[in-house]
């Protein structure tokens, strides 16, 4: 059964970027477009993994992240951090937020499924 990896991304083109690379690998892919829609499908469908944008309309990543680790059903879920807000420190935000791991776009499609099956080998 595959993997199911929740995207929670605003930008049309970095979703279809990542779901293009995940689901050629063998992910189920599920997407959302704001981190109160994330939360809400992290809720519904407990995915294996989320990867979680910081500038969203809403709620930030921060703020999403938060909410699903303070979530006892969903608190063991890895959230990897993959953002373009990758400013001195913000690295440092995200892991206070629970985030697991972080990743700066661009990024190098190898480096992310290496990181994305770190945490679900």
């Amino acid at each position: 059964m595959a993997k199911m990896v929740l995207v929670v991304e605003d930008q049309d083109d970095n979703r279809k970027i990542v779901r293009d690379l995940l689901t050629n690998s063998g992910f189920e892919v599920i997407e959302a477009i704001n981190g109160i829609k994330g939360v809400q499908l992290a809720r519904s469908c407990h995915p294996d993994l989320i990867l979680m944008d910081i500038q969203l309309p809403g709620i930030d990543g921060y703020e999403a992240t938060r909410q699903i680790k303070n979530d006892a059903s969903l608190k063991h879920i890895p959230v990897i951090v993959v953002t373009s807000y990758a400013l001195s420190g913000d690295d440092k935000k995200a892991f206070e937020a629970g985030c697991d791991a972080y990743i700066a776009k661009p990024f190098s499609p190898r480096e992310l499924l290496v990181k994305i099956k770190e945490f679900l080998d």
